[in-house]
This record gives C-alpha cells, structure tokens and sequence, in this order.
C-alpha cells in the first residue's frame, strides 16, 4: 500500500499500464514537456523520462489535433489516453467524439474497436464560465460512449485501468479539487484526498456503485466533489436525527440502478446531487428512471440539487451560490423530509 492522492493514483495506473502494455501511450498539451506541470494537474509528471516523447507525446494547442489522432491510433490497434487539459475545451472535440468515436463500432458491424480514453478535468474553482464547467450531462446522453467519475485515490487507479483495457470509448472526468492538496499544482479549497492505494494490479468494473455512508430516512446519490458535501451535510444532518444514506455512481454510463433502488426501498425518499447544471443534467436521466422503475417505493417527490442554469460565475461569491454548498443540500434534505 502507499498513500496517494488522486493524480498520484491516475499517475500510477497509467505507468502500470505502459509498462505491460507498448500500445498504450498518451497524447495531450503540455503533458511531457521539459520543467512543466506533467498536464495542467500533474497526471503525467515524469512520465515522458520513463517511456520518452515517443510514447508521451505533446501537442500544439489543438484539442481536433488531440482527438483526431487518439481515435485514429486506437482504430489501428493502439491504446491512446488523450488529455483534456480542462474539459471545457472538449467541445473542440465534438465531431470526432460524438460522430465517430462513439459510433465506429457500431456502424462497422463490430468489426472496428475504438479503445481509446479521454481524460477531462471539471468543476468549478473561480476560473470562470469557460474553464469550470462540468460536462456530464452532454456525454451521458451519447450512445457508445462510456463515461466514469472517480471521486477517491483507490477507484481513481481502478477505474483507469479498466478504462485503459476497455475496447470502447470512455470519458474520465476528474474534479480539480480532488485531485490533491500537495505540489505545485494543488488548487485553492481543494480537498486533502489521501489514502491507501494497492501497489499491486487491480480493476473496479463499470456499474458498481459503492455505498459511503448507510442511513435510513433519506438516498443521496452525488458524483465528484458533491460526494464529499454531501457527506459532510449527512454528518451534520445526523446531530439532528435525520440519517442519510449517500451512495457514489462512480460511472454514470453504465449505471448502477439496481444499488440506488436497493436503497430507496430502505429510505423511500432520493435525493440527487450534481455540479452540472440541473436542466437534462445527468440526475434527471436518474430521476426519470427511478419514477419509471422503483416510484411506489417513494414517500415523497424526487429532489433534485443541481447549479443553477447560469454560466459559472467567475466572482467567488456568486461561483459559491450558483454551485451546490452544504448548507444547500442541508436546506433540501430538510424539505425533503416533511413532503
């Protein structure tokens, strides 16, 4: 075991992976580069001095370039982990990400794989409305594409992997304020996330949700960085007798209903909590599946925390109100509880 954090962790899954496997390289803006940051948050710091810039490759500023070569190379048999240095930048993508990564297989009849991963950090942390979105919703919605949310160190380097093996597109996306509070390029409010990560192989499969707190008044389901306030709001709920049970997706596509049922039979009140903005957020998708699927086990209307529908602010003040807080989630649970 070592303690890691979750760039330390994503760092280590990579290295894994190339030394077993020569295919699988990666490509990004700043990745390898000389005196830099190994990516704008460190992922691949050292890595181009193991395996060189042939296998750690940098590009111009052109995210088309990044996604155009990736999908290329995986369609050749290579493995590519493609670099998004943050992940408003994926829209530059669009058309190979949606129109032909995701769609390749199928419309080759299965005959053609896409094993590629891309990489995109997101959330909010005062950088303004271009640089501090978060994406899911606009990739959940996309067939053929897979895409996963470590919120810890230890499934942070499992769901890599698997990613990593995976014959199918998959979009990784990492939360800035998660990925550490130590080195250079640790952001301001980020979360000190530490913990034991298995130095030996190991893989999380997709679809598994993972339990962080057991309760039984009311379901939290919270992704990234809302994982951790809605944790820290059942701590503070809980001196009030109110018992929450948070459950973390970890991979949105596919993903883990049958856990979150499992609970809502326990509890009879969701809660969902998400940084994407609340209009056809990844939540309401889990909303509208859970009316379909497990209503007559609900004692109340499904509650939905989401950021409102703005642009991220940049002022600080309003970046706070915008994004879901403790006290906001606090404030719904409270509701929740007497619908």
């Amino acid at each position: 075991m070592a303690r890691m954090t979750i760039a330390e962790a994503l760092r280590q899954a990579i290295r894994e992976e190339m030394r077993r496997d020569p295919t699988v390289f990666c490509i990004g803006e700043d990745i390898g580069i000389e005196g830099g940051f190994g990516g704008a948050f460190t992922v691949t710091l050292g890595l181009s001095e193991e395996f060189g810039h042939g296998r750690i490759i940098d590009t111009p500023v052109s995210e088309i370039l990044i996604a155009g070569a990736a999908i290329g190379a995986a369609i050749g048999g290579m493995r590519p982990i493609a670099d998004v240095q943050y992940s408003d930048f994926i829209f530059c993508m669009m058309d190979q990400i949606v129109n032909q990564a995701a769609k390749m297989t199928y419309m080759s009849g299965g005959t053609v794989k896409v094993p590629m991963v891309l990489r995109a950090p997101v959330g909010a942390t005062t950088r303004g409305a271009q640089h501090a979105q978060s994406i899911e919703g606009f990739f959940t919605h996309v067939p053929g594409l897979k895409v996963i949310c470590p919120a810890t160190p230890y499934d942070a380097k499992g769901l890599l992997k698997t990613a990593i093996r995976d014959d199918n597109p998959v979009l990784v996306l990492e939360h800035k304020l998660l990925y550490g509070s130590k080195g250079v390029r640790s952001e301001k409010a980020a979360l000190s996330l530490v913990e034991d990560v298995p130095e030996e192989e190991y893989f999380i499969p997709f679809g598994q949700a993972a339990i962080r707190r057991e309760g039984k008044d009311i379901t939290i389901v919270a992704n990234l960085l809302m994982l951790y306030r809605s944790l820290e709001a059942a701590e503070v709920l809980s001196t009030e007798g109110v018992s929450i049970e948070v459950i973390d997706p970890r991979t949105l596509v596919p993903f883990d209903y049958e856990t979150v049922i499992a609970s809502v039979k326990k509890t009879s009140r969701l809660m969902i909590v998400e940084e994407d903005t609340r209009r056809n957020g990844w939540g309401a998708e889990v909303a509208a599946q859970i009316a379909e699927d497990a209503l007559y086990y609900l004692d109340a209307p499904i509650k939905r925390v989401a950021t409102y529908d703005v642009p991220i602010p940049f002022a600080p003040v309003m970046e706070r109100y915008v994004v879901p807080s403790v006290e906001r989630i606090i404030q719904e649970a409270k509701a929740l509880m007497h619908s």
